[in-house]
């Protein structure tokens, strides 16, 4: 008996199987090496969505319904090796939404934690607990579990973000709660700024007492983190397998912004090659500044601003950057190192 092989089937066995099989048994040596598995194995395939292609979809999307009939007008990126199954990976969701010139998408509210990353067009709004927030390029916005969340666009041209939820994980504990609000907008009684202004400024109210997971702040503006990175740069830090890689953390706790949902920021110098790195972390990468290519167990994957491509758990990636790259990336790793789970392989780094 061994953790990769199954012992012989003998007709005695067979029929023993087949008698226990009625009664719900089923033998755990005959399916230990599928269950247990010496490494990560996973129908999660590595594939890159074009973004052209994808806004053309989303725009002709715009004439066919509109965001209230749909409640939010998505494309979800479905894994080529999970079809129908509504994920980018094995644990999490990612979509892009398109909110037309005028379009509200309702509001309402569910147990899944989701996150924004604007990638086309600016001044369009999400509100979350009766707080608004503009949304401009590369901002990475939280709506958190159970929040009233609603998005508007009163400019002249559409928006089009990511979205990236933990459905699949919430799925799987079967805890998945959804409500409409009853109208299209909730009432907004915070000034815009607000939520930033008291927890990003590097202090906190004097009797805060944190109640949520999830970060106090919902919109983490690009122009902030990227002139971070710009600072950073200067010192030549760089990590052989990320370059210069920060994550967005909870100003309360210094943890993950979310509570199931890692997301990072990352800058490669033009010309940067990443040493070889795996994780049991699949991720979803946004480049949002520059080209270059990626080398994902073998297959290379040439990309540009705004195209978006996944990366499975345990799989050996490299990036490369043609130009000053600046990713944007997205996994489960914060549920995973709760758990116990989480584990990398730097190479030889």
């Amino acid at each position: 008996m061994s953790l990769t092989e199954k012992p012989a089937e003998t007709p005695e066995r067979r029929a023993f199987y087949d008698k226990i099989d009625k009664e719900a048994f089923t033998p755990l040596w005959a399916v230990m090496s599928s269950i247990i598995t010496p490494e990560p194995k996973s129908a999660c395939q590595p594939h890159l969505w074009n973004f052209a292609n994808a806004k053309a979809h989303l725009l002709e999307a715009g004439n066919l319904i509109t965001a209230k009939e749909a409640e939010r007008r998505v494309l979800i990126l479905e894994n080529p090796g999970m079809r129908g199954d509504s994920k980018i990976t094995t644990s999490l969701y990612a979509g892009l939404q398109l909110v037309m010139p005028g379009e509200v998408a309702p509001a309402h509210r569910h147990s899944q934690s989701a996150l924004r990353f604007v990638l086309d067009g600016a001044g369009a709004h999400t509100a979350v607990n009766g707080e608004r927030t503009e949304m401009n390029f590369g901002d990475f916005v939280i709506t958190p579990p159970q929040a009233w969340h609603d998005h508007g666009n009163h400019t002249d041209e559409p928006m089009i973000w990511l979205d990236g939820l933990d459905i699949p994980m919430v799925s799987h504990f079967d805890a998945s709660f959804a409500e409409g609000y009853g109208d299209d907008e909730q009432p907004i009684d915070r000034t815009m700024g607000d939520s930033l202004a008291r927890y990003g400024a590097n202090m906190l109210p004097v009797d805060y007492h944190q109640e949520k997971l999830a970060s106090p702040i919902f919109n983490y503006p690009y122009e902030r983190s990227r002139a971070a990175l710009e600072q950073m740069k200067d010192q030549g830090e760089w990590d052989p397998c990320h370059g210069l890689k920060m994550r967005y953390v909870n100003p309360v706790d210094g943890g993950y912004a979310m509570p199931t949902i890692a997301p990072f920021l990352q800058l490669l110098p033009k010309g940067f090659k990443t040493a070889a790195y795996r994780a049991t972390d699949a991720t979803v990468f946004v480049p949002v500044e520059g080209s270059g290519r990626t080398t994902i167990d073998g297959q290379v994957f040439e990309w540009g601003p705004k195209d978006i491509f996944v990366v499975p758990s345990w799989k050996w990636v490299t990036h490369e950057a043609d130009d000053e790259a600046v990713l944007f990336s997205f996994s489960d790793r914060v549920a995973q190192e709760k758990l116990g789970l989480f584990r990398q392989d730097r190479g030889n780094n």
